[in-house]
């Protein structure tokens, strides 16, 4: 099958080529963008021009539920929605220009990484991972301040309300744990920083279950956008559209339930094992105030709780430890009957006073 018949199966018809102006008007300005937002890649933005006015782009009809541009790995081009007029490409077509460059090919032109995604002969690991990477970084480039949400449900604080916002907050609660220069330079030059770290604070199993989760929060929420459009179409009524809608809430359902407990995965992994690390009075401090930093950057749902009492929790431990350092004695169990009568007043300060609701 050629490339012309693979994106014809996926829904995609050439209308044509994007004109050469617009090309270099988009490499241009996308160019010097990425290079002043991130200045640790060491872009040269007249050599990243040069490779990014190189891209085949093309105007293309697409199936509704579709981006506006998606890039085609294997033929390497840009393929932009038919419609859309040239003052709005340049958003669209940053998050397809990263991709581009953190494409990695092998000796035979096959492509074997793009940034946190990895090709093997027979599956591909991380690319719900490397999406909300890239949207990350597509809305640092685009200077998108953090907005509360609701999605699904979801109330959550995200820097793209309208793409992948599941996936980006899960992305950013990972970069706040290890930090954001390792997340853009493994995202930007396909390097094995953001995973490794990843890895060495929570622990392999747990990263593993982490990057599978982000692929089933994706597929499920493509499902959901195609019966969506199965559920308005006009030969779908009656028992039909029932069926439909049921299907619908049943995905819902277990999007909602899979963000949490990555979510909970997340930071029960990662805190727990750096609570095993601590044995001075200052590494505590420090551990206290980015665990309840992390309030900042969680999604919640009606009556959600679960980091609240793992944060009472583990103030009570940190009491626990802190007292046994100045004592120098050794570390004693927890006794969680202190939680509720010493951190009762805490229990209402994560809560999120804002919102913002998004159509879903």
């Amino acid at each position: 099958m050629n490339i012309e018949q693979e994106l014809k199966k996926d829904g995609i018809e050439i209308v044509g080529r994007l004109d050469t102006l617009s090309i270099n008007t988009l490499a241009k300005d996308v160019s010097e963008k990425i290079c002043k937002t991130f200045p640790k890649a060491h872009f040269v933005p007249s050599q990243l021009f040069i490779e990014l006015s190189r891209i085949p782009m093309y105007i293309a009809r697409m199936p509704e539920g579709f981006a506006e541009a998606n890039y085609f790995y294997k033929n390497s081009s840009i393929y932009f929605k038919s419609g859309i007029p040239l003052d709005e490409l340049e958003k669209f077509a940053i998050h397809e220009f990263i991709h581009y460059i953190q494409e990695v090919r092998d000796n035979k032109g096959n492509v074997v990484r793009l940034g946190l995604c990895d090709f093997t002969e027979f599956s591909t690991y991380g690319l719900a991972l490397n999406e909300g990477a890239v949207q990350v970084a597509t809305a640092k480039v685009l200077n998108q301040n953090v907005d509360i949400v609701k999605y699904y449900d979801i109330s959550l604080p995200t820097t793209s309300p309208t793409y992948y916002p599941l996936l980006c907050n899960l992305v950013n609660q990972l970069a706040y744990l290890v930090g954001n220069d390792a997340l853009y330079e493994s995202t930007l030059l396909a390097t094995n920083e953001f995973k490794l770290s990843l890895i060495e604070v929570c622990g392999k199993k747990a990263f593993l279950k982490i990057q599978d989760n982000l692929d089933d929060i994706l597929n499920i929420e493509e499902k959901i956008i195609k019966l969506n459009y199965e559920l308005v179409s006009d030969d779908c009524e009656g028992m039909k559209a029932q069926k439909v809608a049921n299907k619908i809430a049943c995905f819902k359902k277990k999007l909602k339930n899979t963000f949490i407990e990555t979510q909970k995965l997340i930071f029960t992994s990662y805190f727990d094992n750096e609570f095993n690390k601590l044995n001075t009075t200052e590494a505590i401090e420090m551990y206290r105030g980015k665990l309840y930093n992390y309030k900042n950057y969680i999604g919640i749902t009606e009556n959600y709780s679960e980091f609240n009492d793992y944060y009472i929790n583990k103030m009570v431990a940190l009491e626990d430890r802190y007292e046994a350092i100045l004592n120098n004695v050794a570390i004693v169990p927890v006794n969680n009957s202190k939680i509720h009568n010493i951190f009762k007043a805490l229990r209402n300060i994560f809560s999120l006073q804002t919102e913002k609701k998004l159509d879903n």
